[in-house]
Parts: structure tokens; sequence; C-alpha cells
């Protein structure tokens, strides 16, 4: 159960609450995105220690709010040095991605092709992203790989998505310069 005495938290579960309200997708991701810069640049926000330690592995993927009747959920990542995704979508939900702590890449894709189990992605540019930056992924625009730009520390995202993203898609490269696309369940580390 999370600790609503942390800094921080009681607010940021408030304001996600009320944020999500809206119908609209566009208002709700805007503000989702207000109240996540806004605590993060004021740095109001601060998570409890048990979701702020990278893995060695992979990126540490940890559940901090699940409101399954208002339709969201609120996870922390925690990148250590060189980690990173591969291309990936968003299993057809919006999402709000924010750096709370380091730096983070971000590469954003457009799906051009889609043919015969072979798709084709055209790289939109890539942002590197700092603490208090925040975006949003509405479908169909919901491709991107994030990678920690940080050589030598963690960086710490805090991701709030429209439901429980429980499986995404990969697309791994294949030899022609399309992809494969891949189902990868996502599970909860700790």
């Amino acid at each position: 159960m999370l600790d609503l005495q942390a800094p921080g938290l009681a607010e940021l579960v408030s304001r996600l609450d009320a944020a999500v309200a809206p119908g609209d997708v566009e208002a709700l991701t805007a503000g989702v995105k207000a109240t996540f810069e806004d605590l993060a640049a004021s740095r109001r926000l601060r998570l409890p220690s048990r979701f702020t330690e990278p893995r060695p592995d992979c990126y540490a993927r940890r559940l901090l709010h699940r409101d399954l009747a208002r339709g969201y959920t609120a996870v922390v990542m925690t990148w250590g040095p060189g980690q990173g995704t591969p291309l990936h979508d968003h299993a057809g939900m919006w999402c709000v991605e924010g750096v709370l702590e380091g730096r983070i890449e971000v590469a954003r894709y457009d799906l051009v092709d889609e043919r015969d189990g072979a798709y084709a992605f055209a790289r939109q540019g890539q942002v590197e992203a700092g603490p208090g930056m925040a975006g949003c992924l509405i479908p169909p625009f919901e491709y991107h790989v994030l990678r920690n730009a940080q050589p030598d520390a963690a960086s710490i995202t805090l991701h709030v998505y429209g439901g429980e993203m429980d499986h995404c898609c990969i697309y791994q490269p294949r030899h022609d310069g399309r992809y494969e696309r891949l189902t990868r369940p996502l599970s909860y580390h700790e």
C-alpha cells in the first residue's frame, strides 16, 4: 500500500484524480502533465526510497498508485546507467511520462506502414528530458524509445497510464529495415 504521508504523494494522487475526470483525452493528458510539471518543478514530490533503487539487469518498473475506478495507474521507473527500452507502443492507451531525477533520451516514431506482419517507422526526432519535463503519448502517436542519458547515474521517471498497462508490443529490427512486432507482458518489480 502506498504511504501517502511521503512528501507530495497525497497531493499527487488528489490532483491526478481530478485531472483524469474530463472525458476528452487531450484535456485529461494536459491536466496530468500540468500536475506532474508543477509537483516536479517545485520539488514537493518525494518518492519513498523503495522506488529509487535501480536494478542491475533492467530498468525497474514499480507501481506507485492504481485507481481502477478512475481508470489510471501511476508507475515509477528507475533507470540504471545505459538502461533503456526497445521501440515499443503503449497498448493503445494514453500516457503522460515525466522525469523526476536525471536525464532521459526520448526518441519518438510514427508508424508509416504495416504489411504482412512487417512494420515501417519514421523517426520523428529525439529530445533529452530533465527533471520537471513531461510529455504525452496519445494513440495513434504512442511509439518511442526511452534511454537513461546519464552514463554514471540513475534516472527516475513517472508514467501515468490510462489503465493498467500489463503488456505492450515491442518492435524488433529486421534485416530489411522493417520491424517485427512481438507482444511483451509487463509486470512490476518488488
